[in-house]
């Protein structure tokens, strides 16, 4: 099939990686070259910011959803969700017994 261009994959040491992402001008504030135009700070900080928003937010809502489900502050992610389906379920029931409750109670105008 012949030789291919591509090189072969190889094992990088943290050591590597850290001394390709130097020497690359997306992780470098450097510029390789003279000449050439730096990204400004906002670009940058867009970058950055952007691989961490996924998980901030999903953190935001794990927190929002600790503060809305009562005693639910030591639970782990999936003893939260659990918490979290018993707690819409006992609200539901709640809220069909004050409906039963309005109806029985309430005259009827016949």
């Amino acid at each position: 099939m012949g030789i291919s261009s591509h090189p072969s994959l190889v094992s990088l040491s943290l050591k590597d990686l850290l001394e390709a992402n130097r020497n690359s001008s997306y992780g470098c504030l450097r510029t390789k070259k003279k000449g050439v135009r730096r990204p400004t700070r906002r670009v940058l900080m867009k970058r950055r910011g952007g691989c961490r928003r996924g998980s901030n937010g999903i953190r935001r809502r794990v927190r929002t959803l600790k503060t809305l489900v009562p005693n639910s502050h030591s639970l782990g992610l999936d003893g939260l969700f659990r918490e979290t389906a018993n707690y819409i379920l006992s609200l539901q029931t709640r809220v069909r017994v004050m409906q039963v409750m309005v109806n029985v109670l309430t005259p009827s105008h016949d």
